[in-house]
């Protein structure tokens, strides 16, 4: 056992405040230099990361106290990005969970603290953002004690430390109108309650395998928690696996520890700490380290299964190529099965197709980031819609996940946001009236019926509805779910939009188009005000004579079009549509681009429904 260390997750809901938190300290334990300009959220280092304000990718980050030594894991507070936290615990021997002093527990909150505790973690307690107008410091504490007896926690589990704070302003304390002007409250906290990390030193190594780096001139690096014995440079190893008994030797070529931000280079590494191994070929995420005289695999942590899946296609728009630097199946299918060495939660399969690939996740959110990331990496492909992963039970009945949805509104939204899920097959399981005005409304809602529901939402409550999910079970198909009630305008010719086409296509339905953008056959144009298809031509030009009437000649007003984000095409879009992504524009299509085609696929659909019913 080293008992000058501590190994420490932060886990919280979104936006409560763990980034924030782990800055300050950052900055209270002398990482930074008092003249050093630094950025918030320093942790959330990623350009989507900073732009979404959202932790995708765990970071590690240590930091020194009254000599001691803490090693911090930031982790994800999206339930999408699950796998990431499942893998993390293994790191670790405590957990910092971090709540908001108005909000309270969320559903993430929920969904990461029981994974802590079936683990057996060691939790601390910081009611974050006590400052906050309409905080509620212990009545939150008391919705955490209450949590932690529903997730089934033991006796040590439930007699929990709690510390207050306001993070963004650097101070904590033991009550909340007794704060200090430092986080020294939060380190006391951490390093009485918080074990140190087990382990004979004396023993042969032994260390898991929980998060993957790259180096550009190392090579892959293997993140994990020596769980015995000592790292040493340039010592040969085994590498292996609880899943299978293949084993394979390798050599440290490089140990890091963490410093504050940075990877330092060591050329020793004990028991209990945190370390990061360079030189072993093809090094991932479940495998153990071990001294070659005692190869002894540890078990890891189990990680939901995927929810949702997309295809991914080699784009075939006429557009394709001129925007992207990576455009074959060759590169999109590297690219994927690269992604899956590190994102646990992910599946990448094969399918019929040469050009596609089906790609499953814990969420919408989980594969638009990688969409996001991919687009902005170069890579040119186009996407299909989302599905839900089915199930069949023993006696082949049909299960579908169903999300634990929690919805904060103004009341006077209420009934409108209960009727839209209403349609959506959704329960209400909870009603919590909270204070300003505001209801807490929690549901189980099969996951097919949250596609599209986030825009709705904000459409419904004017920006004022917050929405939070987690998957909560497989259960009995619960029907049918009323689609987009509205068709799509699709452009019947390739081309350049202009004003006089767009002036006549806008009274039957809002465009996604504004003069001067380029459009090609079969790309949609804007949404239709009724429930079907139509062929528009947006890139009409109106005929040159030489005959003037009164008026017509006066400018043409258009309304401006809607601007999709990446997230909203993939809601709005329909079986037998894909979203076209490039690293410069978004577009929407039919699979199917000429008229022709698409009137041949609909004839070909209904014979093989007929030859069914028959």
């Amino acid at each position: 056992m080293n008992e000058k260390i501590r190994n420490i997750a932060i886990i919280a809901h979104v936006d409560h405040g763990k980034t924030t938190l782990v800055d300050q300290l950052l900055r209270q334990s002398g990482v930074f230099r008092a003249n050093e300009q630094v950025q918030d959220r320093v942790m959330d280092s990623g350009d989507i990361e900073r732009e979404r304000g959202i932790t995708i990718l765990s970071k590690n980050t240590s930091v020194n106290y009254n000599g001691f030594r803490i090693n911090i894991v930031d982790t994800p507070g999206h339930a999408d990005f699950g796998g990431e936290v499942e893998r993390i615990l293994k790191m670790v021997d405590g957990v910092l969970l971090l709540v908001d002093a108005f909000e309270g527990c969320m559903p993430q909150t929920r969904f990461v603290l029981r994974k802590a505790l079936e683990l057996g973690k060691t939790p601390v307690v910081v009611i974050n953002k006590v400052d906050r107008p309409g905080a509620r410091p212990y009545e939150v504490v008391d919705e955490v004690l209450n949590l932690f007896i529903e997730l089934g926690a033991n006796d040590d589990q439930l007699d929990f430390p709690i510390v207050y704070a306001s993070a963004r302003d650097g101070v904590s304390g033991y009550e909340p109108d007794e704060l200090t002007h430092s986080m020294q409250p939060i380190f006391d906290t951490i390093i009485k309650h918080v074990p140190a990390p087990m382990g004979d030193e004396n023993e042969p190594l032994q260390v898991l395998i929980s998060t993957i780096d790259y180096d550009d001139y190392v090579g892959r690096i293997g993140i994990g928690k020596i769980e015995r014995g000592v790292a040493v440079r340039n010592r040969s190893v085994v590498v292996c696996c609880a899943d299978h008994e293949e084993h394979r030797e390798a050599r440290l070529s490089r140990l890091y520890r963490f410093e504050g931000l940075k990877r330092v280079e060591a050329e020793t590494v004990g028991v209990g700490d945190i370390v990061a191994l360079a030189g072993i070929p093809g090094i991932s995420i479940g495998e153990t380290v071990c001294d070659p005289t005692a190869v002894e695999p540890l078990p890891f942590v189990h990680i939901d299964e995927p929810t949702v899946s997309m295809d991914f296609i080699v784009n075939t728009s006429p557009f394709a190529g001129r925007e992207g630097k990576y455009v074959t199946s060759r590169n999109i299918r590297d690219r994927l099965f690269k992604e899956v060495e590190t994102n646990v939660a992910m599946r990448v399969e094969t399918t019929a197709s040469t050009d596609a690939f089906k790609v499953s996740g814990r969420g919408e959110l989980h594969l638009s980031i990688l969409i996001e990331t991919m687009r902005r990496q170069g890579y040119e492909f186009a996407v299909s819609r989302p599905k839900v992963i089915m199930k069949r039970d023993e006696q082949g009945h049909l299960l579908e996940p169903i999300e634990e949805l929690t919805v904060d509104v103004p009341q006077e939204y209420m009934g409108t946001v209960m009727e839209n899920l209403g349609t959506r097959r959704a329960v209400l399981t909870n009603m919590i009236n909270e204070n300003q005005g505001s209801v807490r409304l929690v549901f189980d809602v099969p996951a097919r019926g949250l596609m599209g529901f986030r825009s709705e939402l904000l459409t419904e409550t004017r920006g004022n509805g917050i929405m939070s999910h987690i998957f909560k079970d497989y259960e009995p198909y619960t029907g049918e779910i009323a689609e987009r009630t509205r068709g799509s305008l699709i452009a019947s010719e390739t081309g350049e939009a202009n004003s006089y086409g767009l002036f006549n296509t806008q009274e039957r339905g809002r465009l996604f188009c504004r003069p001067g953008d380029p459009i090609y056959e079969g790309q949609i144009v804007g949404e239709c005000s009724r429930n079907e298809d139509i062929t528009v031509n947006v890139c009409k030009k109106k005929h040159v004579t030489n005959m003037r009437a009164s008026g017509s000649d006066e400018a043409l007003r258009l309304t401006p079009p809607l601007e999709f984000s990446l997230e909203q095409c993939l809601e709005f879009i329909r079986d037998d549509e894909l979203v076209e992504v490039t690293p410069k524009s978004i577009r929407m299509r039919k699979r199917f681009l000429t008229k022709d085609q698409r009137i041949k696929e609909f004839n070909r659909i209904q014979a093989q429904g007929k030859e069914y019913d028959e």
